[in-house]
C-alpha cells in the first residue's frame, strides 16, 4: 500500500508539472493535465493515505467533545444535575 501511494502521489505531480511545461498553444490539453494531476493526488493518494495511518486507531480520541477539550485544559469533566456523583 506504502509503494501505491508513492507511485500514485509521484505520477499525479508530474502530470501537473508537464501541464504546466506545455506551450500556449496547447491551453486544453494542459488543463487536462493538471485536472488529471490533482483529482489523482485528491480522489486516490489521500485517501489511500488516511486508510493506511488511521487503522487501529479510535477516531473518537481526535475528535473535540467537550470531554476532550476540558481534559487538555487540564480541567474536571463537569457533571449535569440529574447526574449522579460516584
Amino acid at each position: 500500500m506504502k509503494y501505491l501511494i508513492i507511485i500514485v502521489t509521484l505520477i499525479s505531480i508530474g502530470l501537473i508539472i508537464y501541464g504546466f511545461t506545455l506551450d500556449e498553444g496547447q491551453v486544453e490539453t494542459a488543463n487536462k493535465f493538471i485536472g488529471s494531476g490533482t483529482l489523482g493526488l485528491f480522489l486516490l493518494a489521500m485517501p489511500l493515505f488516511l486508510i493506511k495511518e488511521s487503522k487501529g486507531k479510535k477516531l473518537k480520541d481526535y475528535m473535540l467533545t467537550d470531554d476532550n477539550v476540558r481534559k487538555m485544559q487540564g480541567k474536571k469533566p463537569r457533571n449535569t444535575d440529574n447526574q449522579d456523583n460516584p
